[in-house]
């Protein structure tokens, strides 16, 4: 599938002649308006939270060869997976294609990066043509399995986690295929929220034929391929021109996740990414082999990572298809973590895809120190689902990822609570959770003197609590960054740990690990702590105003302030002493 991906996105350029630049410009800009209306589609008529809220969906558009010639504004984190979309609908239906099909599948191998992943692609066909295909990749509340939400970090084996879809006609010339839809609703525990999810994908890509066949009539085919073309050599001259601004060399990061939730002991990622003249290798090898829980990540997904990192250092104008991958490649050693082989369990593999990205962040911040931050920023730390059934037997199914926040940057304090580098994460609002979920946000906030200390401080530690009011519900979080916290960058102290408890109705506290699947009842308060960013340069370099303007705000106290960056404030209002700062970090920095 690798070296299939490969050659596609390889592909010489159909003609040799440059088009009119001003004309490029303007489909470029269309694609991308088309491909964004595909996203305000789905968000506007999804049915679930994760979906509609969260924003976890994404939407592509692709030419006739199945090369992706834009995205929407969604998931970097999909960027590079949603062409393995097109090449399994390619080869499950070569040469049977017609007007009108539809075709969905999850399968981590053949088309998707987890089961909750559900794909729908169309092909578009000009008469009898075929001209392109709309795909939309949406994360769907429920896809059955054992666990409610499929995302539990404890399965060992793929057959665990839920439905499982190779490419299968949801579409068949125009016509729905009644048995598709039905076998989905007998296996999921909320099918009108997923059915509904899926029929917004369905509308989102019926959007983008529309509109794309509008282009291709607006322009012909014979120019507007040609444009395509075009477009996707100028992708990548434009990304080659930005590497070659890199400096030449191999530069290496190791990070870890603290454990698999069955095994115990750290996982290894470890990247080396190689720049040369125009070139880039990200490598993971001597990154672990896969593991026995759910976490492991299959190559588009980590390749789709990488590549949203990198993306992230170059210049913001370079489109976003498929020319950007031609200059960047991912090798993955097999059977590793970063490249599991079935029947690997894959649920929670977004833990892996975010450790990825902290890995590669990490060896990105040797080439651009100026430009990259310390962790906490590529990732939310936790996903959460919570599965029952009310007191008339109707199931409900609550999935969230909560957001942490930002590692300190070479010039700015990591942002709080903010979606992470390599997702568009929002969170869930109060108010509809608390209308929709047998649950009760107790509290929603910040925790003090808990971001990383540096010059530029990492974000705070985010914390909610959440009180289930249902009578039984089985609870399941993948967290991590409990044993390793996120790193601090040029001298920055690392982020604070995560920590999740669970308050029982009695009073008693559990704290419970990183990765765990436990039942609630009524009144029992599940207390989620998120870790905090790391800290970027020496803490006694920090400006004295910034840490009395936390002070101020609250986010760190005055025994922090005096112990982490060596200022002292005191007095009503609080204030800096100057003489007594000065004194304290001189005899902190040593002779």
């Amino acid at each position: 599938m690798t070296e299939a991906f490969a050659s596609a996105q390889d592909a010489s350029p159909k003609y040799e002649s440059a088009r009119d630049p001003f004309t490029l410009e303007v489909i470029k800009n269309a694609l991308a308006a088309v491909a964004d209306e595909m996203a305000g589609t789905v968000q506007r008529t999804a049915r679930s939270f994760v979906v509609k809220e969260a924003l976890d969906f994404s939407t592509a558009l692709f030419d006739a060869d199945g090369t992706m010639i834009a995205q929407g504004t969604c998931l970097p984190l999909h960027m590079g997976a949603m062409p393995y979309s097109i090449l399994a609908a390619q080869r499950a239906f070569d040469g049977e294609m017609r007007p009108g099909d539809i075709y969905v599948m999850n399968d981590p191998w053949d088309g998707s990066t987890h089961l909750p992943d559900v794909v729908c692609v169309k092909p578009i066909f000009l008469g009898e043509s075929l001209v392109g295909y709309a795909a939309t990749l949406a994360h769907q509340t429920d896809i059955g399995g054992r666990v409610a939400g499929g995302n539990a970090s404890d399965s060992t084996e793929i057959y665990q986690e839920g439905l499982r879809l190779p490419p299968v006609r949801l579409y068949d010339g125009g016509e729905p295929c009644v048995s598709i839809f039905r076998i989905i609703e007998r296996n999921v525990r909320v099918p009108e929220t997923v059915l509904g999810d899926i029929r917004s994908q369905i509308a989102a890509c019926t959007i983008g034929e529309r509109q794309l066949l509008e282009l291709i009539e607006k322009y012909g085919l014979v120019d507007f391929e040609a444009y395509c073309v075009e477009l996707l050599d100028y992708t990548e001259r434009f990304t080659r021109s930005e590497i070659t601004k890199l400096p030449d060399g191999e530069y290496d990061f190791t990070d870890y996740i603290d454990n698999d939730g069955i095994d115990p002991g750290p996982i290894i990622f470890k990247v080396k990414i190689t720049i040369a003249g125009d070139g880039m290798v990200v490598d993971f090898a001597g990154t672990s082999p896969q593991v026995r829980g759910a976490i492991n990540s299959v190559y588009p997904f980590t390749a789709s990572a990488a590549w949203a990192c990198v993306r992230s250092i170059l210049d913001r104008g370079i489109p976003n298809n498929a020319g950007y991958f031609r200059a960047i490649k991912v090798l993955t050693p097999e059977r590793s973590i970063v490249n599991c082989a079935p029947p690997s369990p894959v649920a929670a593999r977004g833990l892996a895809g975010f450790r990825i990205a902290d890995t590669v962040l990490g060896a990105l911040a040797q080439i651009v120190p100026h430009l990259v931050p310390a962790s906490g920023g590529s990732s939310p730390d936790a996903g959460v689902s919570l599965g029952g059934y009310h007191a008339d037997g109707k199931p409900f199914v609550y999935l969230e990822f909560l957001v942490g926040s930002w590692g300190g940057g070479p010039w700015r304090d990591g942002m709080d609570a903010c979606t992470g580098i390599i997702v568009n994460y929002s969170n869930t609002p109060v108010e509809l959770l608390e209308s929709e979920q047998p649950l009760l946000v107790e509290r929603y906030g910040f925790i003090e003197d808990t971001g990383g200390a540096g010059e530029y401080r990492g974000g705070l530690t985010l914390e909610r609590h959440l009180r289930f009011l249902g009578d039984e519900g089985t609870i399941q979080v993948r967290s991590d960054r409990r044993e390793i916290p996120p790193y601090g960058l040029d001298g920055g102290a690392p982020g604070t740990p995560s920590n999740v408890r669970i308050r029982r109705a009695g009073g008693e506290i559990e704290t419970q690990p990183s990765k765990f699947l436990t039942t609630l009842r009524r009144d029992d308060v599940l207390e989620v702590r998120l870790a905090s960013g790391g800290g970027y340069g020496d803490a006694l370099a920090r400006d004295p105003a910034r840490v009395l303007g936390d002070v101020r705000e609250e986010k760190i106290t005055l025994r922090h302030a005096a112990e982490a960056y060596g200022v002292i404030i005191g007095g009503t209002p609080p204030a800096i002493d100057a003489a007594a700062t000065e004194k304290l970090r001189a005899q902190r920095r040593g002779p």
